[in-house]
């Protein structure tokens, strides 16, 4: 310890490390002890560390729309329902509610604090998302929900271990209420495992360092990347800066379009986004709480940054969101949410958008910005049902330096894909098809990612399919001349007819021997396509990339 009460930079780099690392160790404790492909495959989860206030000081390398939203749920625990005189050692507390600070109803979150000397120094948390909550799809994505009441089991902030003891009838509560209680229980445990993992790591440190230190330390963490923060947003040039983007519908009502606007005023080393601009909340499930779109416009400007930040709570203090109440990224109870990443998505794009006006040099284009979300339950003739989800991703937008990435998790993603061959071995499906899409990026000087085809057959006597997607009308931008991603496409064959299926699809039921194709839209181009090199062009032909028209 330096001297008068301040840490030194070596002890505190040290502190900053073992934090990251215990983050760490949490994530691998989720991935090896989970039972869900979501999990254990897609790597749909999240671990972080917390002050004892709910400030996010230290995370894994995971889902950035997790990471950054995660305090936001935390603090309206501490703020509004349990506060942290009512918190013991050996507690876990969960809650699912987007309107009690949560995401969507598939996405649990969970804390427990951590003691020294009779005193809380920390908070550990895992955001998990389950293969299914119930409500009226599987997989809890239900396309035509109206109210959140539909979506599933809905789980206020709540005590599930008490000083360690497990609260049994709450744990019964949820496994009597989802679709496969054996793997959504083995996922809530893992989640439980991890948290037990952070709390022992941040104990060693505590005997180590002491609390007093930890703390000190926390707190300088935050205003380090405070100070990290304001510095970049002092080198974007002042001015405000607008862009629009659009979903393609809410499900409920077709081809009515709805509007993500942001305006950016940049004045010195802060920084407003106004999202006022925006549509109302929809009737359909594509509404986002203000905890899940502040995530988006905190990652996007922190990605926008041209020198490195260490991630925490501290970023976000030279930003201000203004989002008045009701808006579709700052919805309302009981308005439904079970889609709230597709805003998120667009939200993220659209401060891009805006920022490239400021700092041309260092934005992309639009990427694909959904979640093609796609769930299928399918029923074997003794009854025995499968849950599927599946979240496909497109292509990235190209930039100022380079094409864009074709079919790569980009944006609030952060995802794996799930390996054909373990599905097939699981579930009654067979893939016929998994590749890239050609001609699917935006045409410019770099050219837009491509999105990728996947192809299911069913196999089962009986299924159901739901899909929550966009982008079938509004594709991915192009920046300074370069050429929109194409658009996103969803069929249906059977019996060898073809017919197009619609962006979102609520438990249409499906037979043995349909196939669903889903082909995802591309990024957007950068640059007029005439001052595309000739030897890349020559080598996206030779890729198949694109089609020549």
């Amino acid at each position: 310890m330096a001297a008068s009460g301040t840490i030194d930079p070596i002890e505190l780099e040290v502190i900053r490390n073992a934090l990251t690392a215990a983050a760490a160790d949490m994530d691998v404790t989720m991935w090896r002890t989970s039972r869900s492909t979501i999990v254990r495959e897609m790597l749909d989860y999240s671990t972080a560390i917390f002050d004892a206030a709910g400030n996010n000081i230290a995370q894994s390398a995971r889902i950035p729309q997790h990471l950054n939203s995660m305090g936001y749920g935390l603090r309206a625990i501490l703020e509004r329902f349990i506060p942290a005189g009512e918190w013991q050692d050996g507690d876990v507390i969960i809650t699912n509610d987007p309107y009690c600070g949560g995401q969507h109803l598939p996405d649990i979150l969970s804390f427990r604090p951590v003691f020294e000397a009779g005193r809380c120094i920390a908070i550990v948390g895992t955001l998990c998302h389950h293969l299914d909550m119930g409500g009226m799809s599987p997989g809890s994505y239900a396309a035509t929900a109206t109210e959140i009441y539909q979506e599933g089991l809905r789980i206020p902030p709540v005590k599930l271990f008490e000083a360690g003891r497990r609260n049994e009838a709450l744990w019964a509560l949820i496994g009597q209420n989802v679709r496969q209680p054996a793997t959504v229980m083995g996922d809530l445990q893992s989640q439980v495992a991890s948290l037990g993992v952070g709390v022992e790591a941040i104990t060693r440190l505590a005997r180590r360092y002491g609390g007093d230190t930890l703390q000190k330390a926390a707190a300088r963490l935050l205003d380090l990347s405070e100070a990290a923060m304001r510095d970049c947003i002092r080198r974007i040039p002042d001015g405000t800066y607008t862009f629009e983007d659009f979903l393609d519908d809410d499900g409920i009502t077709p081809d009515r379009p709805v509007r993500i606007h942001a305006a950016i005023t940049v004045a010195g080393d802060r920084l407003v986004v106004d999202l006022s601009g925006s549509a109302p909340e929809a009737a359909g499930p594509i509404n986002a709480t203000l905890g899940s779109s502040s995530s988006a416009v905190y990652f996007a400007i922190m990605a926008a940054a041209d020198r490195p930040i260490v991630p925490n709570a501290g970023c976000y203090r030279p930003i201000e969101i203004i989002a008045p109440e009701g808006l579709i990224i700052s919805a309302r109870h009981p308005a439904p949410v079970a889609h709230r990443i597709a805003p998120c998505h667009v939200l993220l794009n659209v401060v891009f958008g805006a920022l490239s006006q400021a700092i041309p040099d260092r934005m992309p284009a639009a990427y694909y910005a959904v979640s093609y979300v796609c769930s299928f339950q399918t029923r074997a003739k003794d009854g025995t049902r499968k849950v599927l989800v599946e979240i496909e991703v497109g292509g990235c937008g190209a930039h100022p330096r380079g094409d864009g990435a074709n079919a790569l998790s980009f944006g609030m993603h952060n995802n794996a894909a799930i390996p054909i061959e373990m599905i097939e071995s699981d579930v009654p499906v067979t893939y016929l098809g998994y590749a890239l899409a050609p001609g699917s990026g935006g045409a410019g000087r770099q050219r837009g990612g491509l999105g990728l085809t996947r192809i299911w057959r069913i196999d089962s006597e009986a299924a159901t399919f739901t899909a929550q997607m966009d982008r079938f009308r509004f594709t991915p931008f192009g920046l300074q001349g370069g050429g929109a991603g194409a658009a996103g496409r969803l069929t249906l064959t059977r019996d060898g007819a073809l017919q197009d299926l619609p962006s979102k699809v609520a438990n249409m039921p499906l037979r043995k021997g349909d196939i669903v194709q889903l082909v995802t839209s591309g990024g957007g181009g950068f640059g007029p396509v005439a001052e595309r090199d000739p030897a890349a062009i020559a080598h996206d032909r030779e890729e198949g990339y694109v089609l020549d028209r």
